[in-house]
């Protein structure tokens, strides 16, 4: 069995490249001055031009056209504001400047992600295990850092109280992650 062989394309239009050379590529250098005279810190003249030609080409294909440079100055103007939107959006870095960009090592960042979550999952789980009251003193002062004098005043305790649960928890803790570490060794 033979390959199929692939369709033709379809024929020249000569009277369409006529057309794309008498009223489209005639106003190739007013259309250039007017993008760079217009935006003069855009650089993708030729980018936004191709394009420009690409709908023409397209809306020709509809049917006859009438005000062919006006039609290509509005797309030429809407395309360049619309790159120059994205751009500011999304901002693209220049090829010469590609070297200077640091990128990180993945593998390294995947390791260290995965370090951290495990050592959030563990901070979370002794912080679950500390008593209520001391738990919700500990969370406030240590991973929110709210104030002693701030955490009395919210809870209805005296400062020396909150300092003591502080203490405590901390204590506690400690002793949660030395009890891991004893169990990641015994592994």
């Amino acid at each position: 069995m033979s390959a199929p062989t692939p369709s033709p394309l379809p024929p020249r239009d000569a009277s369409a490249e006529r057309w794309f050379v008498d009223e489209v590529h005639r106003h190739d250098s007013s259309l250039r001055a007017y993008v760079r005279s217009s935006f003069p810190s855009f650089r993708e003249v030729e980018d936004v031009l191709q394009e420009s030609y690409l709908r023409i080409w397209r809306r020709r294909t509809l049917g006859p056209m009438r005000m062919t440079k006006t039609f290509l100055i509005r797309t030429v103007r809407h395309l360049t504001i619309d790159w120059l939107r994205r751009e500011k959006i999304s901002p693209t870095v220049a090829v010469a400047e590609v070297e200077a960009i640091e990128v990180e090592d993945g593998s390294r960042c995947v390791a260290e992600s995965a370090a951290v979550n495990e050592e959030l999952v563990i901070l979370a789980q002794a912080i679950h295990a500390l008593p209520n009251r001391c738990r919700e003193v500990v969370t406030l002062r240590l991973l929110q850092g709210v104030s002693q004098k701030e955490i009395s005043v919210r809870l209805g305790l005296s400062e020396l109280t909150v300092q003591t649960h502080v203490v405590h928890g901390l204590r506690k803790l400690e002793r949660y992650f030395q009890r891991c570490r004893v169990k990641e060794r015994g592994r």
